[in-house]
């Protein structure tokens, strides 16, 4: 059982309903069972509205009531189905002459250690004691097809449907560039095999990138805008869609010997020129499967496709048919599942945050769910506009997706289970900070602002960003702490920082001696920070690093850039006319210059270099910027490589040293980054690597 699905109690289990009665197990088998059909059905018609992970724990849920319960099991429960029929006639049925089973799963290592003991107990009372060994492959996120071949020709496709009967979809899969239309004249009488159609998630980007230029809606994931793409009645459509194939199994054979392996069947098929994934293995122990188990786990986004699993199969023919099948599933096999990357959960309410620059950011507050390992209980909505298109409201089942390192988004409400009375969210008026200042977005612009530069949420955003890796690095001041500090009155702005009362800290829970005494050395060491970086913690707007270091390079000390005219700063190679004008502003506001006279009594260093020109740490390299980034804008990130003597192009090549990737990067060039192996830098990396040449290990 999946480690976020509590095991059912022993007379039934609770509906999920608000007021917590426990369900009698004839009821929740039944609900169970009509839940799960309808779910299937939506499923295979291309148009699911749950995630996978929460049908495998329906599933489960089902099957421990049914072996707990043995007097409610029935032939025809979902348990004992593959697939499902058609909810509509728009193809026509297609009988399968070797029906095409499901796959039982395994959701952790020490239920894939229970299948293989369970195989060779199986083997050995049938009576085979020789070893068997293990062929790994990818389970790809895709839809299952049989192509059937008659004396070497193409002649039809048809999807899995209920396992007995799916439906002709030839003139779709044709379009399909991988798939063979005549296999020669060594092909067999017959010949089915039996793969995966998916859509790469290059194509799929590049679909969502053109939606999003045609104001679209974007499509929700590659799996079903494949399935979709399969059920267009018109061919020509399905070919722009750039669906892909890969084979793995033999279905009906005629006039051929079957290869004694299942290795040797993938090498067979190959050999006619069908596309057979590279990231295959064959193992003679359970460790070596593990492990290739757990590589992918790690590098599941390695690949221009998506996967949901590792599929384990003995290798040995004579071994499968000794071990046989349920009414399901073969015993032969198994699937690892991968940690799910999307689940369903409840949107609870839809919020706003205030950064440093005032700009108001819509995240959603949901019903915790655990996501790719790990639990979820917030998502980036992006902007108004965003939330628009989407229309995710207050009390909407959602889709929550995190993939890999990425930041949890909401993808898309259920639209089915939708309560009844909702209504679509609005972007506040106000921000909701104490003050209630007004929120506003400026033309040109996606995202609202808050105008009052006295919202208590920028001035944390602005303390813990002076602080910042990428500023003045000052360990032990987090948001967190900060907070607390403002809250007992110990600071107020940055220049407070330097003169904090350490005594009254060493009193507060949580710190003792030696945490004090750290912070006020960390503190201490951040007065000798070059100039570049104080600039860039006063937190100008438009001065983003690459400017303030070019300010600080050209200039003798502060003071010199406090005290020139905007005209003097617009002059410097790299500035430009709007850093300029935000530079003078900024200096010209009296609390601002305040604020300098006191972080110069405080100790600041305030000397700048002078030089003309800056290290050409990045000389001979190339660096693709994409997405917007917190603290450059396009140009200044542009201007920062090239000063330093490299290139930035507006595409990734194999010559791309790295990738620089911000808010709402570029799809495809995200994609193609990993595909290559570019390395990808966030911003403070990105800072890094400009300062040094030298890229993250």
């Amino acid at each position: 059982m999946s480690e976020e699905t509590p095991p059912p109690e022993a007379a039934g289990r609770r509906n999920g309903a608000d007021d917590g009665v426990d369900v009698p197990a004839p009821e929740r088998v039944e609900e169970l069972r009509r839940t799960l059909t309808r779910w299937n059905t939506e499923y295979y018609a291309g148009d699911p509205t749950v995630s996978d992970a929460d049908f495998d724990a329906a599933m489960r849920e089902l099957a421990d009531l049914e072996a707990a319960h043995p007097e409610l099991a029935a032939d025809d429960s979902p348990t004992n189905v593959v697939g499902a029929t058609s909810a509509n006639a728009t193809f026509a049925e297609v009988g399968h002459a070797v029906p095409m089973m499901s796959i039982d799963n395994a959701m952790s290592i020490d239920e894939l250690r229970g299948w293989a003991d369970r195989v060779r107990r199986r083997l050995d009372s049938a009576g085979v004691t020789s070893p068997v060994h293990y062929s790994c492959e990818l389970k790809i996120d895709g839809l299952a097809m049989s192509l059937r071949y008659e004396n070497g020709r193409f002649v039809r496709a048809a999807t899995r449907g209920n396992g007995r009967v799916g439906e002709d979809v030839t003139a779709n899969v044709a379009t399909i560039s991988e798939i063979p239309h005549d296999l020669g004249g060594d092909a067999p009488e017959v010949l089915e095999v039996r793969g995966e159609v998916y859509l790469p998630v290059a194509v799929f980007n590049l679909l969502n990138e053109a939606r999003d230029a045609a104001g679209e809606p974007r499509y929700a994931n590659p799996r079903n805008t494949a399935a979709g793409s399969l059920r267009q009645k018109d061919a020509t459509i399905t070919r722009t869609r750039h669906l892909s194939f890969w084979c793995y199994q033999l279905g009906e054979l005629v006039g051929a010997e079957h290869p004694p392996g299942h290795a040797a069947v993938l090498g067979w098929l190959g050999s006619f020129g069908f596309p057979v994934n590279p990231n295959t293995a064959t193992f003679d122990s359970l460790d070596g499967v593990i492990d290739f188990v757990e590589h992918w786990v790690e590098h599941r986004h390695d690949l221009d496709y998506e996967i949901d699993g590792v599929v384990i199969k003995v290798d040995e023919l004579a071994a499968q048919r000794a071990l046989g099948a349920t009414s399901k599933a073969p015993r032969w096999a198994i699937a690892y599942k991968l940690p799910p990357e999307e689940r369903t959960t409840r949107l609870h309410d839809i919020q706003v945050s205030i950064g440093r620059t005032g700009a108001a950011t819509p995240f959603a507050v949901l019903e915790p769910v655990l996501v790719a390992g790990s639990t979820v209980s917030m998502a980036t909505l992006h902007n108004s506009d965003q939330v628009a298109a989407k229309d995710v409201r207050p009390g909407d089942l959602v889709i929550v997706r995190k993939a890999g390192d990425v930041i949890p988004e909401v993808v898309a409400p259920v639209l089915a289970e939708r309560p009844v009375g909702t209504r679509p969210w609005v972007f506040p008026t106000l921000c909701p900070c104490p003050l209630g200042s007004t929120l506003v977005r400026p033309e040109g612009e996606a995202k609202h602002r808050c105008v009052n530069a006295e919202c208590p949420f920028q001035r944390l955003a602005r303390l813990a960003y002076f602080a910042s890796r990428g500023a003045l690095d000052i360990d032990g001041l987090g948001e967190r702490q900060l907070q607390r500090f403002i809250d007992l009155g110990l600071l107020s702005d940055v220049a407070d920082i330097y003169s904090l009362d350490f005594e009254a800290i060493a009193g507060l829970d949580g710190y003792q001696q030696r945490s004090v005494d750290n912070l006020a050395a960390s503190i201490e060491a951040s007065k000798d920070r070059p100039l570049e970086r104080l600039l860039v913690g006063l937190n100008i707007v438009h001065l983003g690093p690459a400017g303030a270091e070019l300010l600080a390079r050209r200039s003798e000390n502060l003071d010199a850039i406090v005290a020139a005219e905007e005209g003097e700063l617009a002059a410097i190679d790299g500035i430009g006319p709007v850093i300029a004008a935000s530079v003078a502003g900024f200096f010209a506001v009296e609390d601002n210059r305040d604020l300098v006279e006191r972080l110069r009594v405080a100790g600041l260093n305030f000397e700048g270099t002078g030089e003309a020109t800056l290290p050409q740490t990045l000389a001979g390299r190339s660096v693709v910027v994409t997405g917007t980034l917190e603290v450059f804008n396009r140009e200044e990130a542009a201007a920062a490589i090239k000063e330093r003597g490299g290139k930035s192009p507006g595409s990734v090549s194999k010559k791309t040293t790295a990738v620089v990737v911000g808010e709402d990067p570029g799809a495809s060039k995200l994609t193609k980054a990993h595909d290559l192996g570019v390395p990808i830098l966030d911003e403070p990396a990105f800072v890094a690597f400009l300062a040094t040449g030298e890229l993250p290990e």
